[in-house]
């Protein structure tokens, strides 16, 4: 039975059981804290990402999000012995169960309407390369290591989502060659192919997610995740039918207040504060 702890609004007074939790100025960083097996997922620890993400629709007071790992490591996916072990006893149908409980933590972060940073340091490896691609935006360090390896333990490359998603983000073949071999994609190769977004020293990665995340946080919400929301809707569209939804999307951005103060910061030639409505 997994033991989850249940997840209450606002996300602030909420304290997590298998990661580490903080929210401070509208942005939450969640920090996956087991180091000293670099940051491994346990049964309990994908329910409660879960949980946290699909909480994070509802909680008007956190704008962006920050997820990293700690101890130089960003995470080095399902742990062996708490989940890999115990999978082997399982029937088709217990297999099945875990592997939806997998894939709905990935829905979860699309569905979760605030951008997503990803700080990488170190190992990200098996799901930990999952949640940094089911993230926006990621950076890493130039230590960063990305293993998609499923291959490696007798697994297709198709876990997760990776099969629709790593070939957007980095092209067909690049996404092919990745999850046919295991091998693992460098820091500096990961930002030349555009996985990662930047690079950035280790002892200022978090700093530098932050950051963003706040910068993201001070924009305007709604439209953010408007934005998200049809980078996702998008794929399954032809061009024209694109088109036309970002028309009737960019339309009801337009009736926010927070469309109104940009105009009216314009006019005053001053910088607008966006409030996410």
């Amino acid at each position: 039975m997994i033991a989850a702890n249940p997840v209450s609004l606002p996300l602030s007074g909420y304290v997590a059981r298998h990661l580490r939790l903080t929210v401070e100025n509208r942005v939450a960083v969640i920090l996956l804290d087991r180091p000293a097996r670099k940051n491994p997922l346990t049964f309990e620890s994908y329910v409660e990402l879960t949980d946290i993400f699909r909480a994070l629709a509802k909680d008007d007071g956190v704008k962006a999000v920050v997820l990293a790992g700690e101890g130089g490591n960003f995470c080095s996916g399902g742990d062996v012995h708490d989940i890999i072990g115990p999978l082997i006893e399982r029937d088709t149908k217990g297999l099945l169960a875990f592997t939806t409980l997998t894939g709905d933590l990935v829905k979860a972060m699309r569905a979760c309407p605030q951008p997503i940073v990803a700080a990488v340091d170190g190992i990200a490896a098996g799901a930990g390369a999952i949640l940094a691609m089911a993230s926006d935006l990621r950076f890493g360090t130039p230590g960063a290591k990305v293993y998609f390896l499923f291959n490696r333990v007798g697994l297709a490359g198709c876990d997760m989502g990776a099969c629709a998603m790593l070939p957007r983000i980095i092209g067909q073949g690049r996404a092919t060659e990745l999850l046919l071999t295991g091998r693992g994609l460098g820091a500096e190769e990961g930002e030349r192919w555009g996985f990662f977004n930047r690079l950035v020293a280790a002892d200022g990665l978090l700093h530098a997610a932050r950051a963003l995340a706040a910068e993201l946080a001070d924009g305007p919400a709604f439209a953010h995740a408007l934005t998200k929301r049809m980078l996702q809707t998008e794929w399954a569209m032809s061009i024209e039918a694109a088109i036309d939804a970002e028309a009737v999307a960019q339309a009801l951005c337009m009736t926010t207040e927070d469309f109104r103060r940009a105009y009216r910061a314009f006019a005053a030639k001053e910088r607008p504060r966006f409030e996410g409505n």
